[in-house]
């Protein structure tokens, strides 16, 4: 298996994803009932923080290479 790099990032937006079918399986199986614009900030807040996570893993990382060369 070849091994690739790990993206937090990914992982953030990834389970904010997660949470928002899970909370539309919730509402179609009749757990709860959630109106539609909720999933408005979980999606969207969801990719601003895999952003935002993306941005300072690409930071750290670029950091910890240049220290080293």
């Amino acid at each position: 298996m070849l091994r690739h790099e790990f993206q937090p990032g990914r992982l953030v937006a990834g389970l904010s994803l997660t949470a928002a079918g899970a909370v539309f399986a919730g509402d179609a199986a009749g757990w709860w009932q959630t109106p539609w614009p909720v999933m408005i900030p979980i999606v969207a807040g969801g990719m601003v923080l895999g952003g935002v996570t993306s941005a300072v893993a690409r930071g750290m990382r670029s950091r910890r290479g240049g220290e080293s060369q």
